[in-house]
């Protein structure tokens, strides 16, 4: 199965003639649309996609404020191997990660990147494991080390964080 990259993402209408507010997520924005056609989720529909000034998109085929909405949410991908290869050495995708051998500082094996999921405050890792599924923060504290040629990462995973059930004569 090829890897797809996630780009941007359709928002809201804007006008009456079809145009979207385009949220690109690449290094600059307005190339969105020079990547080629982009895909949804499944990888079963495409779009053309044109970048505009103040953050507007032109979806080739969209042509009123209707067919707009219904495209609103959408989030647009490209196969992995469509994009050009990293300019730096150290330099990697987050979905690169995926599949990649976790283990800790002594060599010992944690497990397998699964997959690299974003919840607004950074990237976790979701690495499966023989003691289950394990969510690590993606820092460099908690990552020293990606070695995407080498198929490994080292963690250190961070201590668990408990949190103790107050008494209700302290919560007052």
């Amino acid at each position: 199965m090829t890897k797809r990259v996630l780009l941007g993402e359709i928002g809201r209408p804007h006008g009456v003639r079809g145009l979207v507010r385009l949220h690109a997520f690449t290094a600059d924005p307005k190339a969105i649309g020079a990547y080629g056609p982009l895909t949804d989720a499944d990888g079963t529909k495409r779009y053309a996609v044109t970048a505009m000034p103040g953050g507007l998109g032109r979806i080739e085929g969209i042509a009123d404020r209707d067919a707009a909405a219904r495209l609103t949410g959408t989030k647009l991908y490209i196969e992995r191997d469509r994009l050009p290869p990293p300019a730096d050495p150290d330099e990697f995708l987050l979905c690169d990660l995926e599949g990649l051998h976790a283990v800790a500082e002594d060599g010992s094996e944690l497990g397998t990147v699964k997959a690299v999921e974003e919840y607004g405050a950074g990237p976790f890792l979701v690495i499966q494991g023989g003691a289950g599924e394990r969510l690590v923060p993606f820092t460099k504290a908690a990552v020293p080390v990606v070695d995407v040629a080498g198929g490994r990462v080292v963690v250190v995973p961070p201590a668990e964080v408990v949190v103790e059930p107050r008494d209700e004569e302290d919560a007052a």
